[in-house]
C-alpha cells in the first residue's frame, strides 16, 4: 500500500479527544496526530467526505496547550466489530495561526516522548 503522507504521524502520549465545535458531539479520541491530519478512535463511524469544524481538547495541558480549533475533512472512516470502536482519519484543511502554533508544540511534545 503506497504511504501517501507528507508528513510525520505521532502518537498521542496524552489523551486528546475531539469533539464538533458547535453541537460538542463527541468524535473520539486522537490514536495519531501530524501537521496536517489526525486518527481518531471513536464510538460512531464518520461519514466519509465531510467537513467538520473540530475542537481538540488535551485532558492535561501539554507546553501550555489545553484546546485546538480547527476545520478538517473526514477521508475515510471504519466501523468497528458490535462492541468495538470505529477508526477515522482526517486531514486538516483549515487552522489558523494561533492553532498552527499550538499544534507545533504539541506535535514537538509527542516527539520528544518517542
Amino acid at each position: 500500500m503506497n504511504d501517501r503522507r507528507q508528513h510525520s504521524r505521532y502518537q498521542a502520549t496524552s489523551l486528546l479527544e475531539v469533539f464538533e465545535q458547535h453541537s460538542g458531539r463527541y468524535l473520539g479520541r486522537v490514536a495519531d496526530i501530524s501537521s496536517d491530519g489526525l486518527m481518531l478512535c471513536g464510538p460512531v463511524p464518520q461519514p466519509a467526505d465531510t467537513l467538520v469544524e473540530c475542537r481538540l481538547v488535551c485532558s492535561t495541558p501539554l507546553d501550555g496547550v489545553s484546546e485546538l480549533h480547527f476545520i478538517s475533512d473526514c477521508l475515510w472512516s471504519r466501523g468497528g466489530e458490535p462492541g468495538q470502536q470505529c477508526w477515522s482519519g482526517y486531514h486538516i484543511i483549515d487552522i489558523d495561526q494561533r492553532n498552527t502554533e499550538a499544534l507545533n508544540a504539541l506535535l514537538r511534545h509527542f516527539q520528544a516522548c518517542s
